[in-house]
Formats: structure tokens, sequence, C-alpha cells
């Protein structure tokens, strides 16, 4: 059973920064395809960076130059690190991982910007 949990989430004030994580458990490599989602309320969701299994990296236009994704192998983990934070990226992220036949999904972690 495949299991991925974020973390790092909250509220934060704009030009803030968050740094939000991604555990990856189960029979499924972290070296996969993935990538992080978002969603607002009454938007669709959508892809704000990922990583492929060659380490290929693409962004969103609206967070190029703010945010960055990586991962760490050794501990099944991805991160997203999201800096110059504005009101416009508030929304529930989404960690994605991605094999030839699934797609996985985590809970959500919050992400609130207001001051």
């Amino acid at each position: 059973q495949v299991q991925l949990v974020e973390f790092g989430g909250g509220l934060v004030q704009p030009g803030g920064s968050l740094r939000l994580s991604c555990e990856v458990s189960g029979n499924i490599a972290s070296s996969n395809t993935m990538g992080w989602y978002r969603q607002a309320p009454g938007k669709e969701r959508e892809l704000v960076a990922g990583i492929t299994r060659g380490e290929r990296i693409n962004y969103a236009d609206s967070v190029k130059g703010r945010f960055t994704i990586s991962r760490d192998a050794s501990k099944n983990t991805m991160y997203l690190q999201m800096n110059s934070l504005e009101p416009e990226d508030a929304a529930v992220y989404y960690c994605n991982a991605r094999t030839v036949t699934t797609d996985y999904w985590g809970q959500g972690t919050q992400v609130t910007v207001s001051s």
C-alpha cells in the first residue's frame, strides 16, 4: 500500500516562506515521477512543480523563481520550498506520485497567505 503524507503547511504573511515535505511509503520508489499540486477554493487542481524519474523539473509559470522542488531518495521524501509567497498561492497543496498505471495522492496540507 502506497502512502503519501504532506507536512509543513500553515499561515504565513505575504513575502514569507514555507517548506512542504511529502513522505513516501509503501511499494513505490521515491524516484518515480512526482509532483506538487494545489487547489484553491472554486478552482481546479493545478500542477505547481514536478520532477521526473530522470530528474527533469518543471514549474508552473506563476511560481518560477520563487518555488523549488527537490527530493531526498535516502529519506523517501520530496520537498517544496516556497519563497516570496503571495496571497494567490493560498491553497491546499497535494503531493502526487505516479507509476505507469496509477496516480497516488496525499491528503493535502493547507497553505494560507495573509497579513
